[in-house]
């Protein structure tokens, strides 16, 4: 069935994704897969109520067998956040339950597209790549789009245009050494810098500094007040959803396996991708000045460390 997606972990952003991609063009049954089965099919009964108001879509719960056929898996699976932790200090613990997890999907779905959410998320797309055989196209890390929604977003808000005019992209780790990158940052067809220039309202150092701590603190400032942040995350899923089931051929910083990054090895870094039916593209590097260069070959260690203990810890 064309416009299959299944999500594997029913919990608060799987349901938030499920509901979302419930709302989706192009995304005609959502099939959610849980151990705990009672909590997957009250959330999917509860979606499908919800969807009933305006959308064709299938909700149901299912196990691994009813995902035969999905164009694209997610995997939202794991355990969550808490305050005071780092993306990375949920390593071991979630590479084994994702490790397990792919092993099922890939019984049943072979040729799916893996999209990865369970945190770190720069790491799990490795895990089906190097342990796996998946191709690195079909092995996805939502990584850092949504990173570069909260820092358009941010910008919008800073200058008083709509989000959608603001194009400017978050590289690297979704996490702490993530990289803005504000030399690449445009809108109205310009560099930002000169855009703010013109509106009379300059781009300090200092400006930036604050911007750009807001946006890397995000998520860890929403748990704290809410316990979990899902409705974003929720939300970025079902929009690289659309791309890849619909073909649209729409760039996203989304993390990918790659053999070398700045002469970084073995490394999964969001860069641009181009995403359509047969997953992304090869990742796009593009220009930086020095000082982003540096971050994000910082970036890319780290994320080649965390990805060297996960694959020597098998579970």
């Amino acid at each position: 069935m064309a416009g299959k997606v299944g999500i594997v972990g029913a919990g608060l952003v799987g349901a938030a994704a499920g509901y979302l991609l419930s709302q989706t063009p192009g995304v005609r049954e959502v099939v959610l897969v849980d151990l705990d089965t009672a909590r997957a099919a009250s959330e999917a009964a509860d979606i499908a109520h919800a969807a009933s108001f305006g959308s064709t879509a299938l909700v149901r719960a299912g196990d691994y067998a009813e995902l035969a056929g999905a164009d694209v898996i997610v995997i939202t699976a794991g355990v969550s956040l808490k305050p005071g932790q780092t993306r990375l200090d949920l390593l071991a613990r979630n590479a084994a339950i994702v490790g397990g997890i792919i092993g099922e999907v890939l019984k049943v779905a072979p040729e799916t597209v893996l999209l990865f959410a369970t945190n770190p998320v720069d790491v799990m797309p490795a895990l089906a790549v190097r342990r796996f055989g998946v191709p690195p196209g079909r092995a996805i890390g939502t990584g850092c789009a949504l990173d570069s929604a909260r820092f358009r977003d941010r910008l919008a808000q800073e200058f008083g245009v709509s989000p959608t005019s603001m194009h400017a992209y978050v590289l690297g780790e979704h996490g702490d050494s993530e990289v803005l990158h504000w030399s690449g940052a445009h809108v109205a067809a310009m560099p930002l810098a000169r855009f703010a220039e013109l509106r009379g309202d300059p781009l300090t150092p200092e400006r930036q500094a604050a911007i750009a701590q807001e946006v890397r603190t995000s998520a860890y400032r929403i748990k704290e007040g809410k316990g979990v942040s899902n409705f974003g995350i929720g939300g970025c899923i079902a929009r690289l959803t659309q791309a890849l089931v619909n073909d649209e051929h729409t760039v996203f910083t989304v993390s990918t396996v790659m053999d070398e990054a700045l002469g970084v090895a073995d490394t999964c870094i969001s860069l641009p991708h181009v995403l359509g039916a047969r997953g992304a593209s090869a990742p796009m590097l593009p220009p930086l000045d020095a000082e982003e260069t540096e971050a994000l070959r910082h970036s890319a260690e780290v994320i080649r460390e965390a990805i060297g203990h996960a694959l020597a810890a098998r579970a």
